[in-house]
C-alpha cells in the first residue's frame, strides 16, 4: 500500500507555495481531489489527482451570515450544531459552495422568543453583528402566532394602539389576522414573554409562534430545519 500524506503537504509540493497559502487554497474550496472539492488541509491523499480550480485565490473566505428556519423546541446552540452541508436548502444552492469554515465562529443574533420556531440569524461578519446589535431596538420583528380561544371585543384595536393590562404597560404593535387561528404581530425588540403576554391580554392562548422576518430580511420559503446564506442584496 502507498503511503498517504496530508492534502496541504501535497499541494505545497505541487505548487511550491507556502503552508499558509496551501491552507487558504484548501479552506477556500479551491482544491479538488479526483474532481471532488476537499476543504480539509489534513485530508489524506496518496495517488489521487490533486488540482486547483480555475480562478483559485489564496485568500481567507469572506465571512458569511446564515439564515436558519429553526424548529420549535430547539435552542440556538443545538440549532447551530445542526447546520451542515446536508441541511443547506437545495432551493438556495445555485452558485454557492458550502465550506466547513462557514460553520466556524458563528454568533447568534437577535435570538427567537423562547419556544418559537422560525428565522434565526447566525453570522461571522462583524458588520452584520454591529448592524443588528446597534439597531436591535428599532428593528421590526414579525411573528405568526398560532392561537386558541376567542379574542375579546376590540382586542385587535387594543393591540395596535397599546394599553395597560394587570400592571403591565403593553406597547403598540402591528396586529392582524392571517386566518382564523393565526395572528400576525410585528413589533420591535420584543422582551422575553411579551408575545404570550400580549395574546393573554386579549383573551388568546399561544399554541405556537414562528418568526418570519427580522428588519428587512424575511425567512422566505425556507423549510423547517434548513438554512441558506444571506444574499448581498438583503439588508437588515
Amino acid at each position: 500500500m502507498s503511503e498517504t500524506t496530508r492534502l496541504s503537504k501535497r499541494l505545497i509540493a505541487q505548487l511550491g507555495c507556502s503552508r499558509r497559502e496551501a491552507e487558504l487554497y484548501i479552506g477556500g474550496g479551491w482544491v479538488t481531489v479526483d474532481g471532488e472539492v476537499i476543504d480539509e488541509p489534513q485530508f489524506q491523499v496518496d495517488q489521487q489527482v490533486v488540482a486547483l480550480l480555475p480562478g483559485a485565490k489564496a485568500d481567507a473566505p469572506e465571512p458569511v451570515t446564515l439564515l436558519l428556519h429553526q424548529e420549535a423546541g430547539q435552542t440556538a446552540e443545538s440549532a447551530r450544531l445542526g447546520m451542515t452541508a446536508a441541511t443547506f436548502s437545495p432551493a438556495h444552492s445555485e452558485g454557492r459552495r458550502v465550506l466547513r469554515g462557514h460553520f466556524a465562529r458563528l454568533k447568534c443574533l437577535a435570538e427567537l422568543q423562547a419556544g418559537a420556531s422560525g428565522l434565526q440569524v447566525y453570522t461571522q461578519d462583524w458588520r452584520t453583528e454591529r448592524k443588528i446589535t446597534s439597531d436591535l431596538r428599532k428593528l421590526e420583528q414579525e411573528y405568526v402566532v398560532e392561537v386558541s380561544g376567542e379574542i375579546i371585543k376590540h382586542g385587535l384595536e387594543r393591540l395596535n394602539r397599546g394599553f395597560e393590562w394587570k400592571g403591565h404597560e403593553l406597547p403598540p404593535v402591528k396586529a392582524s389576522w392571517q386566518n382564523e387561528t393565526r395572528l400576525r404581530l410585528a413589533l420591535k425588540n420584543p422582551a422575553a414573554g411579551l408575545i404570550d403576554l400580549l395574546c393573554r391580554s386579549v383573551g388568546l392562548q399561544v399554541v405556537g409562534m414562528r418568526r418570519i422576518r427580522l428588519g428587512g430580511v424575511a425567512m422566505g420559503k425556507l423549510p423547517a430545519g434548513q438554512w441558506r446564506y444571506l444574499e448581498s442584496k438583503e439588508k437588515f
